[in-house]
């Protein structure tokens, strides 16, 4: 490792133990039962093992208030819970870089290492991208884990290390008790640390009352100097009212997608990678790797937002099998790029584009971002063999087509390879007002099928029919 020590890593070592800031570290007592583990433990001479990156970062300030109330602090620090803030952190992706040789070791030898959090968020590649697996956990848990360094591990029967004299400590030995828990709480949680902490909880630190307060009614969009917010391009060319809508014709497939594919595939919240599309543009726009933050701390500019969308290091095109990451092959050439840089030279070509997909598309958190940039992305509509319910209406609200295959089909069952030209018919002419059909066709060179139109309510299609909600609603408030 970069001080010197020397690890042997295998699949399943855990790399990251966090206690973040989810609901269960709103919770006193699993709170101070990991004080109260990490207590036990450091008396019985136990420590990390030095290849997992820990951290605490609660939910709540009061936290740190009844952890120095019951002197817990110094035990959570010795096995390498410091306190490294307030708020979303390892289960948005803020977990920061492993160690550069760990994370030498992932890219040289394909490893399979495990992050253990006490979040409540796992998607693929969203803690960490050198990290594989994730796992949830209570708290108290996650120092148990952190002591063992792997998931390959028997928490009932084998032992979680030795102690100074050699005698094998257990978890059973270390667990606090119900009574421990409920006395620890009773003498250090006290209702006057949420009242001072909440009555000051505006007033911030030093940094914050230095900062500028804004003024005008509007805000000044700064997009020369700013690399966190810009003004989105979702107006530009907007007619007043608007148009009929047209059929989809000349489609080309970005993406042939598997099962499964949740908002954190289609738009992580993670790591921006310096290779990335997203990592190029700031590092062109002056931003230092060490500034590039997470996709989720940026979602207020398109620039970096587009650029990871369908951008997930875990993300797996079978239009470019062979390769894990926001890639694609642009066609008809077959030229392997990336996803981003293939919607550009489509749209620059005035050629629309469609995703297909498998059952449950769009699962996991309701992020907006990942109905924003599939319509950034120049894609007209989504086939699927279902849709999780948010995002079918996020899709909706963007103007994109949630359409379903029918009568048992799927990609597979029809042949598709990705590599057809689409068409999709049934649409042509229609007002807003007027009734959506329930089914539309699908051409994909020589091959049809029909496909349900997920647009299930009046008020949806009239969405759709204004080319999404931010259309509607600001052609309302014209009116």
């Amino acid at each position: 490792m970069s001080d010197g020590t020397e690890v042997t890593l295998d699949h399943g070592h855990v790399a990251i133990a966090a206690i973040t800031s989810c609901t269960n570290t709103s919770n006193p007592s699993v709170m101070l039962a990991a004080g109260l583990l990490a207590k036990k433990a450091t008396e019985k001479g136990l420590t990390r093992k030095p290849w997992v990156k820990t951290s605490l970062a609660p939910g709540s300030r009061v936290v740190v208030d009844y952890y120095e109330s019951s002197g817990l602090t110094p035990y959570l620090e010795k096995l390498g819970f410091n306190l490294v803030g307030f708020g979303c952190t390892t289960c948005i992706g803020n977990s920061g870089p492993l160690d550069p040789a760990i994370s030498d070791a992932v890219f040289k030898d394909g490893l399979a290492l495990v992050s253990v959090l006490s979040g409540n968020r796992n998607f693929e590649g969203r803690i960490n991208p050198d990290v594989r697996m994730n796992y949830l956990m209570s708290p108290p848990l996650v120092i148990a884990y952190a002591i063992t360094g792997t998931m390959d591990f028997d928490m009932l029967n084998d032992p979680l290390g030795t102690s100074p004299d050699g005698q094998p400590v257990f978890l059973r030995d270390i667990w606090p008790t119900s009574a421990e828990i409920n006395a620890a709480v009773e003498s250090s949680v006290q209702s006057d640390m949420f009242r001072h902490t909440y009555e000051t909880i505006f007033d911030g630190d030093e940094r914050w009352r230095s900062l500028d307060t804004p003024s005008g009614a509007r805000f000044a969009w700064d997009d020369d100097n700013s690399t966190y917010i810009h003004r989105p391009p979702f107006f530009d060319g907007m007619p007043t009212e608007p148009t009929p809508l047209s059929d989809i014709a000349g489609a080309r497939v970005l993406a042939l997608l598997g099962d499964s594919v949740t908002t954190d595939h289609i738009s992580p919240a993670g790591m921006i990678a310096p290779s990335s599309p997203a990592g190029e543009w700031l590092s062109s726009s002056g931003v230092e790797r060490k500034d590039f933050n997470s996709y989720g701390s940026r979602r207020g500019n398109h620039e970096v937002m587009i650029r990871g969308t369908f951008g997930n290091v875990r993300l797996r095109n079978q239009l470019a099998p062979g390769t894990e990451g926001g890639f694609t092959l642009h066609l008809p050439e077959g030229e392997e790029t990336t996803i981003y840089d293939a919607s550009l030279q489509y749209q620059a070509d005035g050629v629309p584009l469609v995703v297909i997909a498998g059952k449950e598309y769009g699962s996991g958190s309701s992020r907006d971002w990942a109905a924003k940039g599939t319509i950034l992305l120049g894609v007209k509509a989504v086939i699927a063999e279902s849709f999780e319910r948010i995002h079918r209406s996020n899709l909706i609200g963007m103007g994109v087509l949630p359409l379903e295959f029918t009568n048992g089909d799927n990609a597979e069952s029809l042949g598709l390879t990705g590599h057809e030209v689409i068409s999709v018919s049934g649409l042509d002419g229609i007002r807003a007002g007027e009734p959506m059909p329930q089914h539309l066709t699908v051409k994909a060179d020589e091959t049809s099928f029909e496909v349900k139109l997920r647009i299930d309510t009046p008020m949806e299609a009239e969405y759709y029919c204004h080319g999404g909600i931010l259309h509607y609603v600001l052609r309302q408030l014209a009116r």
